[in-house]
């Protein structure tokens, strides 16, 4: 029995534990979802022991299920198995908040991540991306495949994805693992993963989704009445968060929508702080804090910067924690 397996599922760890653990994943993690999920099983899997391998596949699995972005909500659902929904919201702080200040000082002007000067080391840094995916991959292929059955419908689900671009493709191969998992594999108890302790009942969980539907149905309403900007903004990044499949680049069509169209900032601010996203650690859905600070110049555009940085990730907490009792 190994130490993982060995550790109890009550144990429990400080809001400043959690906050040190992510705020050193939100410096150092360069790279896509995929990357983050990699630089998570290491931390949680491999060295804190948070997580056995089942349980981190699990949450993965439910993460790709929810729409949002997948690294934050697993770093959300960790957070909260781990110290409530303080936690969550520490867990949510420690990756997100650096990314978000460097972007909105990038948008004040005080950082420059463009030119010729930048591209050696931010093409070493996608380099470095693609080892530490390809050794997550290997390591989570061979405890969640472990025989030709699971292998092949792992191939088989990755073709459905390749085959099929955009939200319809993961939510196909969502539906093909759940369909053929149900009729041929069987989890004998023993095999089953150590038990999260969770923040939330189910009758608060369902509260959680129920709130999770009223600002969807309710926040346009209210932007469309009211017409100011900060409500506004807060009701296109929620919907964008909201409807957001397949990781953070997804995302970047539905909010050139929202934001360019109507004058916000221009096609090339927009590009501007994709390129800058892109340089910084942490998770890209970070780019929503740049594009409310320069839309609003003032106080150095912090406000605008955190409402929107909140207004689009308030969905995976709500969808999060209202899932995970179920």
């Amino acid at each position: 029995m190994n130490e993982a397996t060995q550790r109890s599922p009550a144990e429990r760890s400080s809001v400043w534990e959690v906050l040190a653990v992510f705020l050193r994943l939100g410096l150092t993690s360069f790279g896509g979802p995929v990357a983050h999920l990699g630089y998570f099983r290491d931390a949680f899997v491999l060295r804190k022991r948070w997580l056995d391998e089942q349980g981190f596949g699990d949450l993965v699995a439910l993460s790709q299920f929810l729409p949002g972005p997948a690294s934050s909500q697993v770093g959300i659902a960790v957070g909260a198995s781990r110290a409530g929904f303080a936690g969550a919201l520490a867990a949510w702080a420690g990756f997100t908040l650096p990314s978000a200040i460097a972007l909105i000082l990038f948008a004040a002007g005080v950082e420059r991540f463009a030119g010729a000067n930048a591209a050696g080391w931010l093409a070493g840094l996608r380099v470095v991306t693609v080892a530490v995916v390809a050794r997550a991959t290997w390591g989570m292929a061979r405890t969640l495949c472990p025989d030709v059955p699971r292998a092949t419908l792992a191939v088989a689900a990755t073709l459905v994805v390749l085959a099929i671009s955009g939200p319809a493709g993961q939510i196909a191969s969502i539906a093909l693992g759940a369909l053929v998992g149900g009729f041929a594999f069987r989890v004998d108890a023993p095999g089953s993963p150590r038990p999260l302790s969770l923040a939330v009942g189910r009758r608060a969980g369902g509260w959680l989704l129920v709130v999770f539907a009223l600002l969807l149905a309710g926040l346009p309403l209210a932007a469309g009445a009211s017409g100011v900007l900060g409500v506004l903004l807060f009701d296109s990044f929620y919907r964008s968060g909201s409807l957001l499949f397949g990781g953070g680049h997804v995302i970047l069509p539905l909010l050139q929508a929202q934001v360019v169209p109507p004058g916000w900032i221009d096609n090339d601010g927009f590009l501007a702080g994709y390129g800058a996203a892109q340089a910084v650690p942490g998770p890209l859905l970070a780019f929503s804090a740049y594009l409310g600070a320069i839309m609003d110049p003032r106080l150095g555009g912090w406000p605008m910067g955190f409402l929107c940085l909140v207004a689009v990730f308030l969905p995976s907490f709500l969808l999060v924690l209202g899932a995970m009792p179920f």
